[in-house]
């Protein structure tokens, strides 16, 4: 157990080492959402006890219950966890000061005007505060603009007697979660850490290197911060520039798939990065404006983000439009049509809509008066988007019937389970956001 009192940091340091290295140290992670749940499952794989914060009760209930409210998690390795009592969840803070170690993985959204919502990660810093002890080792994992831990994070531990560095050890690492990526699951994706004094640092190198396969140390929790900034940021333009290609291509009469998988042969100098109805996710739509903000506070202009966000929020209305213009070359308009929208993830197999570029298409079709379903295997249930004005509705099955009563379906999500040759066989209209039918010509299959 480590000592109340803070004066000999070194040797509270090789205390919890120590704890670290026989993995008998308990870790809480703070948020247990698409980051947290999957980082709280690891920690219990290599034999940590792990408890489990978060103020959604149902979750709570679910994980108790050895149940998943993941899509892409099975409940298998949650059972077996809870079961082994390696995983408790609960959502009485108070406990949080029975960990030795917190993880903090709570959302770092956008406000509307899109500034930085930082409010769930000052309440975790609060609720630390109030409940946390000298001793701990916090690593902050949410995303956020260069300089966030220091800024928003430290003070207030600070302020509750806390002090980074004298009384607790403070680190970031942020996310690299890649949710349904069977590829590259979390303990082989390599964990950028970064701390602001040297114990923090190695308690953190020290902590990560039971469960993952490499980490990678930085100098500070700016340039940890920075580093998943720059990483979004990458894509995101690159995404741009991919759909901005596809805009140009469609007017020269070029098929951009056809161009993709040409120039993707070269082995050096390409990285592809496909077109699409837009961005989506928690992480590409939003991390580059934690970076746009921040930089603007400097008086630094940031003209790459600034156009990638516009051309990859343009994009669903591009596929609206490809939309009207093929209906009325059927005479037929938006409004009063039946559209199908064909997946509702802003990714390929996974059930999470959180900025999906579905929904927008969605906003603007039922703006436009059309009656707007849709199917997605991942998504049985969508609950209402207050945000995009949508209503609750449930996934229509798949079958030649309805497919055949819609005025036109717009392909929007690949998801690996759906019956494309049932689509094309049975929709008067396809309008395709991702290629899946690059390899075959058909008349009434329009790309978006």
């Amino acid at each position: 157990m480590l000592c109340r009192r803070m004066s000999d940091a070194t040797e509270h340091a090789a205390q919890l080492k120590a704890l670290i290295h026989r993995r008998s140290a308990r870790v809480g992670i703070v948020g247990l959402g698409y980051v947290g749940l999957p980082l709280a499952l690891a920690f219990a794989n290599q034999g940590f006890r792990v408890v489990g914060f978060d103020i959604d009760e149902q979750r709570v209930q679910c994980l108790a219950a050895g149940r998943s409210y993941l899509s892409h998690v099975p409940p298998g390795p949650i059972q077996e966890a809870v079961a082994r009592e390696r995983l408790v969840a609960t959502s009485d803070m108070r406990r949080l000061r029975e960990q030795q170690i917190l993880l903090v993985c709570v959302p770092t959204p956008l406000l509307a005007n899109r500034e930085p919502d930082l409010r769930q990660v000052r309440n975790a810093a609060r609720a630390i505060a109030d409940h946390g002890h000298w001793g701990q080792l916090i690593v902050l994992e949410s995303t956020g603009y260069p300089g966030m831990t220091r800024e928003e994070f430290a003070p207030v531990l600070a302020e509750a007697g806390l002090q980074p560095a004298q009384q607790v050890f403070l680190a970031c690492s942020p996310e690299r979660e890649d949710p349904g990526n069977a590829r590259y699951p979390l303990v082989d994706i390599p964990k950028v850490v970064g701390a602001d004094d040297p114990l923090s640092a190695e308690l953190a190198k020290a902590l990560y290197e039971q469960v993952v396969a490499q980490v990678v140390e930085v100098s500070s929790t700016t340039a940890a911060e920075a580093t998943k900034l720059t990483e979004n940021v990458y894509r995101a333009v690159n995404i741009a520039l991919s759909n901005e290609l596809k805009l140009v291509f469609e007017q020269l009469g070029v098929d951009i798939w056809e161009v993709l998988d040409a120039a993707a042969t070269k082995p050096f100098g390409f990285m592809r990065f496909d077109p699409g109805p837009g961005w989506g996710g928690h992480c590409i739509p939003v991390d580059p404006d934690y970076l746009r903000w921040k930089a603007q506070a400097q008086g630094v202009p940031t003209r790459f983000v600034d156009l990638a966000g516009e051309v990859n929020r343009a994009m669903p209305g591009h596929v609206v439009q490809r939309l009207q213009a093929a209906l009325a070359q059927q005479g037929k308009g938006l409004g009063g049509s039946c559209i199908l929208l064909l997946g509702l993830a802003y990714k390929r197999d996974v059930g999470d809509i959180r900025e999906s570029p579905a929904l927008a298409v969605w906003s603007q079709l039922g703006a436009a008066g059309a009656n707007v379903t849709y199917h997605d295997p991942w998504v049985p249930e969508f609950l209402g988007g207050a945000r995009q004005r949508l209503p609750p509705q449930r996934s229509v099955p798949l079958t030649a019937e309805v497919l055949g009563a819609v005025d036109g379906v717009v392909l929007l999500t690949d998801h690996g389970q759906v019956d494309y040759q049932l689509v094309v066989d049975h929709a008067p209209l396809v309008v395709d956001c991702r290629g899946v039918y690059r390899a075959v010509r058909h008349n009434h299959v329009v790309r978006a």
